[in-house]
């Protein structure tokens, strides 16, 4: 450092002097936190900001370059008090002793700044901003509640996006005040109400941005509890991007602001209108993959129609059965298909175009039309098949036989009698004619040519 006792003789020019003093002042005061009122405070059109810092015996200019105050979240006034984080130093060219800012603050947020960062970590120790403790926000809520001014900003945004995005929502707004000394308790009344209404199952609780004396009800730690505890899902829309509340850190989600919270809780046009074709075209997968089963099934139970009589109308039966069961169940999932359909349409009657849903409709029904003409058709020319079949079978059926004058001779026990060695003399028999039968007794056993002396176990 420069001594002045160097060069006694020595006389220090001006700007010299200056500069020595500037550089002492500079590595001195490396950097400062002044509390004062603003006077005398002007805004050139280069963006920088002057004023006068001063208390009630003393006064010191400022400045603070543009790139500075655009960090500041308000805009400063004469007679405002406020704290100047600054470097000490001076201005050569009028030999001005000044302040180059650094950070400007209003009187009072550092000591809420202070009490912010306390009940953070007092909060954060206990886990309430824990993402286990985190509920899940639905993806298509049924009915909204909104927690804020029913007079400021942020309701109007976030009434504005819902009615482009998600109209058919209903929303109730619980009115708060959203600063001041009540705020705080105003804004955990109406969280309570909202609870007891028990019409909501997703709440939003916020409002626009402002310095953190106006955010402060968001930061106090009765509220904070009380939607930590709260059952309902709780996005919090405080301030602006780079606001942060302990309402923003311990609720389900936090959204930047008022308008972005209305956009995460509404579900896009184009995506609903996308999932509607995927539905659409997995009923239609699924219509045809039930037809080929049914299909198959009915191939399969035709193969086992071998035997006559009882046996294939038992067949035809249960062909009946599964052809009216096939038909219930289709007329039913197009039932079905008709009534998601209907609500798809009802929830979307002011988003989806009216001509794409008649258009859907009309291709609905053709294919119901197309669908039942099919199954009557292949219907039909399945019982001709069975038909003919069943005639085929009664041509070599035993019953035929009987028709042409043959019986069928039978045991006491029903077994059918095909040689002599099953019957003895004096046996009942019954003989099963075409129609009706009757009983014999034998009286004589012949071989296959009738001998002189035939067998009688009676001798």
């Amino acid at each position: 450092m420069y001594s002045f006792s160097d060069r006694p003789h020595h006389a220090f020019s001006v700007s010299e002097l200056n500069r020595q003093v500037k550089s002492l002042l500079e590595s001195s005061f490396l950097q400062v936190r002044v509390q004062g009122e603003i006077s005398n405070f002007a805004k050139p059109s280069s963006g920088h900001w002057y004023f006068t810092l001063k208390d009630g015996k003393a006064q010191v200019k400022c400045a603070l370059f543009r790139n500075r105050n655009l960090r500041v979240k308000f805009l400063p006034k004469d007679g405002d008090q406020v704290v100047l984080t600054a470097k000490v130093s001076l201005y050569e060219g009028r030999g001005d002793f000044q302040l180059i800012g650094e950070m400007l603050e209003a009187d009072g947020e550092g000591q809420l700044q202070q009490a912010y960062e306390a009940l953070k970590a007092a909060l954060s120790k206990e886990g309430l901003f824990s993402n286990e403790h985190k509920q899940p926000i639905p993806s298509h809520p049924k009915h909204l509640g909104v927690i804020t001014s029913p007079s400021g900003a942020a309701i109007h945004d976030i009434l504005s996006v819902l009615k482009r995005r998600f109209p058919s929502l209903p929303v109730t707004i619980y009115p708060s005040a959203v600063q001041g000394a009540e705020a705080a308790l105003q804004l955990k009344a109406a969280l309570t109400l909202a609870q007891q209404h028990k019409q909501a199952d997703l709440i939003i609780i916020g409002r626009g941005g402002g310095s953190l004396e106006d955010l402060w009800p968001f930061n106090d730690e009765a509220l904070a509890r009380a939607i930590f505890a709260c059952p309902v899902p709780i996005i919090s829309a405080v301030g602006h991007e780079v606001d942060f509340s302990i309402a923003d850190l311990v609720a389900d989600l936090r959204a930047p602001t008022p308008s972005a919270a209305a956009e995460l809780i509404s579900p896009d046009q184009d995506a609903l209108r996308i999932l509607l074709d995927q539905q659409a075209n997995r009923l239609g997968r699924q219509v045809k993959e039930l037809l080929f089963r049914q299909h198959q099934r009915a191939l399969h139970l035709r193969q086992r129609l071998r035997h006559p009589g009882e046996r294939i109308r038992e067949q035809q039966n249960k062909l009946n059965t599964t052809e009216q069961r096939l038909l219930s169940t289709i007329n039913q999932h197009l039932t079905n298909a008709k009534h998601r359909y209907s609500l798809q349409e009802q929830k979307l009657k002011q988003l989806h175009p009216s001509s794409k849903i008649e258009q859907r409709r009309s291709q609905l029904l053709r294919h119901e039309e197309r669908l039942t003409h099919l199954l009557h058709q292949r219907s039909d020319q399945r019982r001709y098949s069975l038909g003919q079949l069943i005639t085929r079978l009664n041509a070599v059926s035993p019953l035929a036989t009987l028709e042409r004058g043959y019986a069928i001779v039978q045991s006491s026990k029903g077994e059918v009698i095909t040689q002599t060695d099953q019957i003895n003399v004096g046996d009942i028999v019954t003989n099963r004619l075409h129609k009706g039968s009757f009983n014999s007794r034998v009286e004589a056993i012949y071989s296959e040519k009738k001998p002189t002396n035939p067998r009688n176990e009676h001798d």
